[in-house]
């Protein structure tokens, strides 16, 4: 037919027949989901039903694509500056590749290869060695995966993997986890680099400029802090604010002074929090008046009468407390929360604000030069013991103050004056040094066993120092041989795998042929123990071989 055919059966044709309307694209979209029968479909050529629907829907789609315009290319990122760090020793390379194929959660007497991941990062970050290029996105899906994991993951990955990572979306996790600088990373050589990188960088590496300046010039790093202060997000100030921590000083304290004016309640709260740290400021000096005020000496220590008939039923030399009857504005001002939590007291929730945040030495003076030993055993009257000692439990732990931790502690096998909860006995180990926290907590496990040590545990540092390390183990095996289960452990026996050190292997090999039952051992728990001690034992092997590759040394003969 020609293009001048004007006889009526031609489409050009003005007294031809009109061409059924072409539907467009969403139509043919709505109706393949609803179906020709709920909505009838006819093509151009008089075709119906479901055939002629994707007839026509292939035929648009040819359309569509023929005719897409391209978009303008976008740039090419900037490339990835090169690796400084050395590259993994190749057994190290190979035990990687292992390591983050593993679906963890696995059963027998395997090891869980998932959670020996976090270790195997810190000490490969440790030595400064490069993550082998093919495993940098196995290692971001990872982290994203694991919130546990981000920090050791890209301090592992350093600036390649951060540059990975801002060409995935999926990763934009990066921009928000702070981490340290990797071992042998360049970092910004001039002003000029640190104030670019400053304004227009990563939050996570903002916060490491800011962590490098300020190991170097706390002065500096306040002032290059201050010059966007006011212009960051509540939630990055915040972050800023506790990155202060490590270095904290005096010369940190006006900066701090002025935070306790922010317009976010938790920035206010994190700077009374610092500022209580610092114990010789004039916020300390404000809280400590208050404390005073609201902790005396009984009367057989002098106290004045009216302290004292607070509480008459108050026993000779005992503490007498006085809780503050009113949060006024200026107690606000210094980051005392007026409103108490559900089911807590406004005298008692004011109290122990007050008094956790007063410097602890404030104490020796007030009570004549008494210790803390001989605080912490003293009878507090009217009933607020409870409160008190758990306010010089966060005081003490906020200012580091081992001293206070030992009283407040007590005795590991138990006592009278010691921190009754389980939860500020952890928090107050980690005032205390390594060893002496070890010593402790093997000395817990000795009178009471197991079943309150997965916190305790938690705290000490890895690997377990050898007495704490033989203490869980001799746990360990007291609980089989009580006829337990180890699933009653499961806690203990992760935070093992993980912990100890792989020279008490030769002893838990031992324990493993010594067990006989007997009649008050639970059905078939000898055999469980026997596999999980088992498991316990191939995983500090696979430990000391994933410890040998890393440090370039061959692997020793399992013991």
């Amino acid at each position: 037919m020609s293009l001048t055919d004007t006889s009526p059966s031609s489409p050009l044709s003005p007294s031809g027949p009109s061409p059924a309307p072409v539907p467009d694209w969403e139509d043919l979209l709505t109706t393949a989901l609803l179906g020709t029968d709920r909505r009838p479909f006819t093509g151009a050529d008089g075709a119906s039903g479901p055939g002629a629907l994707l007839d026509e829907a292939a035929l648009r789609t040819v359309r569509r694509r023929a005719g897409l315009v391209p978009a303008a290319a976008a740039p090419l990122p900037v490339p990835v500056p090169p690796e400084t760090r050395p590259p993994l020793p190749e057994a190290a390379r190979r035990r990687l590749g292992q390591l983050l194929g593993a679906r963890g959660d696995q059963r027998g007497g395997a090891p869980d290869l998932a959670e020996l991941l976090p270790q195997w990062l810190e000490r490969a970050h440790a030595h400064g060695y490069a993550p082998p290029p093919e495993h940098l996105p196995a290692l971001l899906d990872a982290a994203r995966g694991r919130t546990d994991l981000r920090p050791a993951v890209l301090g592992f990955a350093g600036v390649r993997g951060r540059w990975l990572a801002e060409q995935n979306r999926e990763w934009s996790f990066v921009r928000r986890t702070a981490v340290a600088p990797p071992v042998r990373e360049e970092a910004p050589g001039t002003r000029g680099d640190e104030e670019r990188l400053w304004g227009e960088g990563l939050f996570a590496e903002r916060v490491a400029l800011l962590a490098r300046v300020r190991a170097a010039d706390p002065a500096r790093a306040l002032a290059l802090l201050g010059t966007t202060w006011a212009k960051e997000r509540a939630e990055d100030r915040l972050l800023f604010l506790d990155s202060l921590r490590p270095g904290l000083g005096a010369h940190d304290e006006a900066f701090l002074e002025a935070a306790l004016d922010d317009r976010s309640r938790n920035v206010r709260a994190l700077a009374a929090e610092l500022l209580s740290s610092l114990t010789d400021s004039a916020f300390a000096a404000r809280m400590a008046e208050r404390a005073r005020a609201c902790v005396g000496p009984g009367a057989e220590d002098g106290a004045a009468a009216d302290t004292a008939a607070v509480d008459g039923d108050a026993a000779a030399g005992a503490i007498v407390v006085d809780a503050p009857r009113a949060c006024d504005a200026a107690m606000e001002h210094d980051g005392v929360v007026a409103k108490p939590p559900s089911g807590r007291g406004e005298r008692a929730w004011w109290f122990g604000q007050v008094v956790d945040a007063a410097p602890l030495a404030v104490w020796r003076e007030h009570f004549g030069g008494a210790s803390p030993a001989e605080l912490v055993a003293r009878p507090v009257a009217g009933g607020w013991r409870e409160e008190l000692h758990a306010a010089w439990c966060r005081a003490a732990v906020r200012q580091g103050d081992a001293e206070w931790s030992r009283a407040l502690l007590g005795s590991p096998a138990g006592g009278e004056h010691g921190a009754t909860a389980l939860a500020e006995r952890a928090r107050l180990l980690a005032a205390l040094p390594a060893g002496e926290r070890a010593a402790w907590v093997a000395g817990f496990l000795a009178a009471n066993g197991l079943s309150e040590a997965f916190q305790l545990l938690s705290g000490c540092a890895t690997p377990w120092p050898a007495e704490l390390g033989r203490a869980v183990v001799d746990a360990l095996n007291i609980a089989r041989d009580a006829g337990s289960y180890p699933w009653s452990f499961s806690g203990v026996m992760g935070l093992a795998e993980r912990c100890l050190d792989p020279a008490e292997a030769p002893h838990l090999e031992k324990l493993i042929g010594s067990f006989e039952e007997h009649e008050d051992t639970g059905p078939a728990a000898g055999l469980y123990w026997t596999d999980v001690f088992h498991r316990l034992l191939a995983t500090l092997r696979l430990r000391a071989e994933m410890r040998a590759e890393l440090d370039g040394e061959p692997p020793a003969g399992n013991a």
